[in-house]
């Protein structure tokens, strides 16, 4: 279906300060929407009350208001402006909250606003846990035994009932806020507490812990013809337990069989089908690394922080592709260069997103990793190897390392670093290469972390090479081969006892770039 010209204004809502959860992914996106509903000859009205970002930019919308991101500031907005139609989901959750306020108010059927894109029904199905939960088993999706509760009695009664360790999970919430594992009934009373308070419908998900599962997310999108895609899945370092904003992640994912991959896959696009949502969605699993047992943790209808990270890792603009669908056209009629958007891209490389903590500023600060999200940021590495890629996303963590070292973990005896990775860190794979330079059998670390033994082996990789690296002073042949490998020039230089300039002009005299370097083996 072409475009829709009955519309003429649309409104956008941005997501507002930069704050942990919510941070510039969503202005990246929101900026992307803007200039597609532009190119497509819209009017747009921006509201966003962050000046410090790109998207408020008066090049970005026909209109942009700084106010504040609250019911009544959108509503006099709405009757002013007069848009003819709003979309909700460019906006991460403050966004899809605030539309969610509109309709339910009444303020869009009143000023005659249509919500574009994904229904309010589907919104609500997604993010309401009762209603998610009852709709995965109408379609046969697995999900894990729950209690829906809303007051710190039920809170108490569903952790009796389901058996600790039990996850808590507030309802409307952005980055794990207010949620957490209780492993027995005072820690669940204290954690439930905060959460019926910070969920805007006070509603709290009690639910089975699967701790020690794998993580995987996959990116879809879908048009109003039920044309489904996925863009990409990614696989987080961690598993379950660990906010997948603070853990490493890397896509494509990289222990998955061919069999794992589409059976979730498939249940992906099964569940967005089933949501009837229009235009980009993430899908969070978990997966048993014993079996194919897997559940489904949650679904974000909207453009989310993995979003952003799957657009840039695989070159497909879910936000600009999103925000066309929600104008009526179809993935078949919106072109990405020259390919429609209908064909799902292939990743011939690999991505790792690795968190920034603002740990070295709040020194004080429990640097101790759970549900909640505490990132304030992260970085994007390309390489055509895991190690290259995951060194990269190391040195540009702007924390002051070139290489997977830290100077804080080498007074630390063994049985210290063990007991340090059993629970995720800010700096816990720093912890992780000790161990292995120490000799500490990579199956013992997997058992203690939870770590998917093939991430464990590319580390120890490359702690092999530094000792490889080091033992060849000045041989070209190793020089490559650390290249390859993601090693900086400054490590190299520190290995070999000479400047990091000299590693340069030895690289300068051996031809050895990534132009050329790249297209060997390792």
């Amino acid at each position: 279906m072409p475009k829709r010209t009955d519309l003429k204004k649309i409104m956008v809502i941005g997501s507002g300060p930069i704050v942990i959860g919510q941070a510039a992914e969503f202005d990246y996106a929101g900026t992307q929407a803007c200039l597609a509903l532009k190119e497509e000859g819209y009017e747009v009205v921006l509201v966003n009350s962050n000046p410090a970002t790109i998207m408020t930019d008066t090049t970005i919308a026909d209109k942009v208001y700084m106010e504040p991101l609250t019911l009544e500031y959108l509503a006099k907005i709405i009757r002013r402006e007069h848009p003819d139609a709003l979309i909700p989901g460019l906006g991460g959750q403050t966004g899809l909250n605030l539309a969610m306020q509109l309709e339910k108010s009444g303020t869009l059927k009143k000023c005659g606003v249509e919500l574009l894109g994904t229904s309010c029904e589907s919104i609500e199905m997604a993010e309401d846990r009762e209603k998610f939960k009852e709709l995965c088993e109408s379609i046969g999706e697995p999900v894990l035994p729950s209690v829906i509760t809303h007051s710190l009695e039920e809170g108490i009664e569903a952790g009796k009932t389901i058996g600790y360790p039990v996850v808590l999970r507030p309802a409307f919430t952005l980055g794990g806020t207010g949620g957490g594992f209780a492993d027995n009934e005072k820690e669940l009373v204290d954690i439930m507490k905060n959460a019926l308070e910070l969920s805007p419908v006070h509603q709290v998900l009690v639910e089975k812990s699967i701790k020690g599962f794998k993580e995987i997310e996959y990116e879809v999108m879908r048009d109003a013809n039920d044309t489904a895609i996925t863009i990409c899945n990614m696989e987080n370092m961690d598993p379950v337990g660990i906010h997948t904003g603070d853990s490493i992640v890397v896509a494509p994912s990289q222990t998955l069989s061919n069999k794992e991959y589409h059976m979730l896959r498939d249940s992906a696009l099964k569940i967005i089908r089933a949501l009837k949502i229009e235009g980009g969605c993430n899908v969070q699993f978990a997966l048993d690394p014993l079996s194919f047992r897997y559940f489904l943790i949650e679904v974000n209808p909207r453009v989310s922080r993995s979003s952003a990270l799957a657009s840039k890792a695989s070159g497909y603009p879910i936000a600009r592709v999103s925000a066309k669908i929600s104008v009526g056209m179809n993935l078949d009629e919106i072109p990405i260069a020259n390919t429609p958007a209908s064909f799902e891209p292939t990743l011939d490389y690999v991505v790792t997103k690795m968190p920034r903590f603002p740990f070295d500023k709040f020194a004080d600060a429990n640097n101790r990793l759970s549900t909640q999200m505490k990132a304030t940021g992260e970085v994007m590495s390309i390489g055509r190897t895991l190690e290259e890629s995951m060194l990269k996303a190391v040195r540009s963590l702007e924390i002051g390392v070139d290489h997977i070292y830290l100077k804080k973990f080498d007074d630390m005896s063994g049985k210290e670093l063990l007991d340090y990775v059993k629970t995720g860190t800010d700096d816990r794979i720093f912890a992780i290469a000790k161990l292995i330079r120490d000799g500490v059998d990579i199956g013992v670390i997997c058992d203690v972390t939870g770590i998917d033994l093939f991430f464990v082996e590319k580390i120890k990789n490359i702690v092999n090479a530094e000792k490889e690296v080091a033992e060849h002073k000045n041989d070209a042949e190793y020089l490559k081969y650390a290249k390859t490998l993601g090693f900086s020039d400054r490590y190299i230089a520190k290995l070999w006892g000479v400047k990091e300039l000299d590693i340069y002009e030895m690289r300068k005299i051996g031809g050895i770039f990534p132009d050329r370097y790249l297209r060997i083996g390792v």
